[in-house]
Parts: structure tokens; C-alpha cells; sequence
């Protein structure tokens, strides 16, 4: 069951499993009949949209300055709602085609340590790149 935060107090990362998450997704897409209209590729497009709608937060100003938005909230509020958009149809996408995203990510994150090994990447994210200065 999907909750308000003030009504929730355990529901936080450290208390909240991904099938909890990936539970209040499915009851809020059956509660309102939208499963038909839950192809993999309606959900690809709809994360890809909120994606964008995530980075215009952050369109046309620096790095420095995209760092200020986690000390004012009334920046960093539209971003997180954003963010839970976007979470909310991966989650989604998870659900309609039966993966299982823990696998998904172990397996993913074993795939790049291995395709970008910690002592060669260390502090940068390319061959010939410097670390960022921030």
C-alpha cells in the first residue's frame, strides 16, 4: 500500500524494500485501471520524458550551482519529485516485464567493475579525462 510520508514514518531507504516499492507502484496502476496502457514502450517513453523534466532543473547552470540545490528546498523539491517519476516507471517497467531489478543491478554493477576496474578509473571516468574540480 502506497502512503503519505507523514503517515508512513518507516518508509525510508534503509526501512523500505524494492518489492515494497515496486507493490505501491502496482496498486496505484490497478487502482486506477492503467495496465493496458502499460506497454514496455509507453513506460520507456514516459521515463525518458520525466528524465528530461529532471534535467531542465538543472539546464543552463553549473556544476557548483547544481550542488546549491540540496540547501534550498524550494529547488531541491521539484527535483525529488521528479526523481520519485522516474523511479516510479522503471519500477513500473520492472513489474510489466518480470525483472527483478536487485539481479539487475548486482549484475549490471559486476559488468562494469569489470568493464571500468577501480584502479584504472579511480577519480575519473575515462582514459584520458582529469578528476572534476569540485
Amino acid at each position: 500500500m502506497y502512503v503519505e510520508r507523514d503517515l508512513c514514518p518507516m518508509c525510508e531507504d534503509r526501512h523500505t524494500t524494492v518489492q515494497q516499492m515496486r507493490d505501491w507502484v502496482a496498486q496505484f496502476v490497478d487502482e486506477r485501471d492503467w495496465r493496458p496502457f502499460h506497454s514496455p514502450k509507453n513506460l520507456a517513453m514516459g521515463m525518458a520524458i520525466e528524465a528530461a523534466e529532471l534535467m531542465e532543473h538543472f539546464q543552463w547552470i553549473s556544476t557548483e550551482e547544481s550542488w546549491q540545490v540540496v540547501s534550498e528546498p524550494g529547488r531541491l523539491q521539484p527535483v525529488v519529485e521528479e526523481l520519485a517519476d522516474v523511479v516510479c516507471y522503471a519500477l513500473a517497467m520492472a513489474n510489466v516485464l518480470g525483472i527483478d531489478l536487485s539481479r539487475a543491478v548486482r549484475e549490471k554493477l559486476e559488468k562494469n567493475a569489470q568493464k571500468y576496474p577501480a584502479s584504472e578509473y579511480r577519480g575519473r571516468y575515462g582514459p584520458e579525462d582529469q578528476r572534476p574540480p569540485y
